[in-house]
């Protein structure tokens, strides 16, 4: 199956992006399964709250800590997203998706005000989270 990028349409939202990106469905369309939607312009999400918006939709999802390499290895799996640490370079941490052996970014030309989103063959960044479905 083909999937397009998701451009994140708000500051704070590669959360959001994510999540459309996983379920398949337009941004404005996952921004209304998080309870805090205005968190997308300021101040982000948790991962729990993106296994919240992805339950919503039947997606049975957890997240973890990345700290040994057998949960490293969940990174990789098709659909999962990764939480990278905060850095320099994402001054707030940045999420991404895993698909088709490339990462989707919801903002490739992060910090360009004019966001584009793309795929990636390596992560910009140190993943420190992983968000996966359970089956």
């Amino acid at each position: 199956m083909e999937k397009n990028p998701v451009k994140q349409e708000n500051a704070m939202s590669c959360g959001v992006a994510c999540v459309a990106f996983v379920l398949n469905i337009r941004y404005q369309k996952a921004l209304k399964l998080f309870e805090n939607a205005q968190n997308a312009e300021d101040k982000g999400f948790y991962c729990r709250e993106i296994v919240e918006a992805l339950e919503k939709k039947n997606l049975d999802s957890e997240y973890k800590y990345i700290k040994n390499p057998a949960i490293k290895r969940l990174i990789y799996k098709d659909d999962s997203i990764v939480y990278l640490r905060r850095s320099k370079k994402y001054p707030m941490g940045h999420y991404l998706c895993r698909w088709n052996t490339k990462w989707m970014d919801s903002w490739i030309n992060f910090p360009d005000e004019d966001r584009n989103a793309g795929f990636r063959k390596r992560l910009p960044g140190k993943p420190i989270y992983v968000i996966f479905t359970k089956t």
